[in-house]
């Protein structure tokens, strides 16, 4: 494979935070040197944006509350050629970006996304993992599946904008990859490291039962409104290669 030049690949980061303050240092310090933190401020009161602000990052505010609405509004700072998504809650390395980079910037892939794998047990909770295996494999139906729903993505600036994925909350990552699929681009997985989250930082949907509530809720009406999509263009094959 070509050496990574990071100079020809600008790449600006998605990160979507409500009250991630204790994570916000650590994920920051993990990006590639040369690419950009765009720290989406989805109303956190731990003082985020300006602990974001103070080491670097370009934050924006998205007002109205939802994982989509955030990297909706994160999407429309970003400038660079690629743009890479992830879960700002110390988790993922963003280092392991650079592999998936490497994958869109040389053509193997239109989108590259990490599968997350613990490094340690009790990292994922077992409930959460089935709910993200039974989505992931309905993706997949009628060809190659998805092992997981990706808080660790990256892809072409314009592979994004296309894609014209419309929901604000907790069905954002599902539409994605359904209307991915539509179109018929080559997703390609990788496995990346799953660690505990830092200290000080808290799940706001998989932990409680009214998150789990919503998550079901927004993901059922993903799945009813992909069936008036273009069933015609749903019928063209997707790689997705391990």
């Amino acid at each position: 494979m070509e050496e990574l030049d990071v100079a020809r690949a600008p790449v600006d980061v998605i990160l979507p935070c409500l009250d991630e303050a204790a994570a916000i240092p650590g994920v920051l310090a993990s990006l590639p040197a040369g690419w950009r933190a765009v720290l989406v401020d989805n109303g956190s009161v731990d003082g985020s944006a300006s602990i974001g602000a103070k080491l670097g990052a370009t934050v924006v505010h998205a007002p109205n509350r939802g994982y989509g609405a955030a990297v909706d509004v994160g999407l429309s700072a970003c400038t660079a050629e690629f743009v890479a998504v992830m879960d700002c809650d110390g988790s993922l390395d963003a280092a392991e970006l650079l592999p998936l980079l490497d994958l869109v910037r040389l053509g193997d892939a239109d989108i590259a996304c990490g599968a997350r794998r613990p490094v340690s047990a009790g990292v994922w909770p077992w409930h959460a993992r089935l709910a993200n295996s039974v989505l992931s494999a309905m993706i997949g139906l009628g060809g190659p599946r998805l092992h997981d729903l990706a808080p660790m993505r990256i892809a072409r600036r314009q592979t994004w904008v296309a894609l014209d994925v419309r929901d604000r909350r907790c069905g954002y990552p599902l539409e994605t990859f359904l209307r991915a699929k539509q179109q018929g681009l080559r997703i390609v997985e990788r496995d990346v490291s799953y660690r505990r989250r830092a200290a000080g930082t808290r799940s706001k949907i998989s932990g409680t039962a009214r998150g789990s509530w919503i998550v079901a809720k927004d993901f059922a009406g993903v799945l009813l409104q992909s069936r008036s999509w273009d069933r015609a263009e749903s019928t063209r094959p997707t790689s997705v290669a391990r």
